[in-house]
């Protein structure tokens, strides 16, 4: 008898317990009163339950109603689900959408797009990885993401196509009891050399023996920012940051931002953007995501960031600063 048991039965049970009434919900559904009755009556024969109780005005769940009505609304959201992922598919969506993002990449931009990207595409799964380096670009030379964001690796190899979607402002900050935070500035690079700078290491082997902006024989390597992050507060050395990821420590005085000698005069910049093997473009979810990262940051104008939280109003703010000095 289970078997038996159709999505309209469900869609017309969740339409009464809804709408509150078996006339109310046949006027949703566009059915007859008498056809929303037999449809739930047979829904209940067939499951040996009684789902509402007739004794009032108007039909009430029962315990077991109530009990089964997530259960239908799950099962009725799966197929939505399924009928719009096969919908996709058969226009040429992706089955699914994998991006390896560089960990300096403003976290509240990629949010903000990811968010659109779930509202445009609930469909399609999105597998997200988050690296630094040449770990970010492996994983797109591999077939392994359809989609990457690189900034930290300056190189790209010649297969990749790269298209620019922002700057993203970087300093070099230090704690506030570190030597090198009472240095006059800005501070030379012979002196830099006597201390300790902190440096993501590459987790690929794409950038094996070369060096991006290290200014000190002496280095201690991690694999992780956040690592780094505690590490600069803790006064175990110098090293450069997103400044995003670092503008409330550097207000509160937790860390210092240092000048460093022959540094450009308005600031690093950090030139961040999607590459994607050239012959193999992304499909349109692909395309969608990466015209919203292009996006978000140029259309953010004033008004709109009041209403966003405070860390993505900075982090737009400081785009559109970099924005003017590229």
């Amino acid at each position: 008898m289970l078997d038996g048991v159709s999505l309209d039965q469900l869609r017309t049970f969740i339409a009464a317990a809804d709408a509150g009434s078996f006339s109310a919900a046949g006027r949703r559904l566009r059915r007859a009163q008498s056809v929303v009755s037999h449809t739930v009556a047979n829904l209940e024969l067939q499951l040996g339950l009684k789902l509402f109780e007739r004794t009032r005005r108007y039909p009430v769940l029962t315990d077991a109603g109530r009990a089964l009505l997530a259960d239908a609304r799950a099962v009725a959201g799966g197929m939505d689900l399924f009928k719009a992922r096969a919908s996709g598919l058969a226009g040429g969506l992706e089955p699914e959408l994998s991006v390896v993002v560089d960990v300096m990449f403003p976290i509240e931009i990629l949010t903000l797009a990811v968010s659109a990207f779930q509202a445009r595409f609930p469909a399609i799964p999105l597998r997200l990885y988050v690296e630094a380096l040449g770990a970010v670009v492996q994983p797109v030379l591999d077939r392994t993401c359809a989609l990457g964001v690189m900034g930290s690796l300056p190189l790209a190899p010649p297969e990749l196509t790269r298209v620019r979607l922002l700057a993203v402002p970087f300093g070099v900050v230090v704690a506030p009891g570190h030597p090198l935070a009472s240095r006059p500035q800005p501070i030379p690079t012979t002196v830099l050399a006597r201390h300790v700078q902190l440096v993501l290491t590459d987790r690929s082997l794409l950038s094996e023996g070369q060096e991006f902006g290290v200014l000190s024989p002496k280095t201690w390597r991690l694999a992780d920012l956040g690592a780094k992050h505690a590490f600069l507060r803790a006064g175990l050395g110098f090293g450069g940051m997103p400044l995003f990821l670092v503008r409330e420590d550097l207000a509160r005085g937790s860390l210092v931002a240092i000048a460093i000698e022959d540094a450009p005069p308005g600031g690093q910049l950090m030139p961040m953007s999607a590459i994607y093997l050239t012959d193999a473009p992304p499909g349109p979810a692909g395309r969608w995501l990466l015209g919203r990262l292009k996006e978000i940051p140029a259309t953010c104008p004033p008004a709109d960031e009041a209403a966003l939280p405070g860390g993505a109003r900075d982090c737009c703010r400081s785009v559109k600063g970099a924005a003017r000095l590229i």
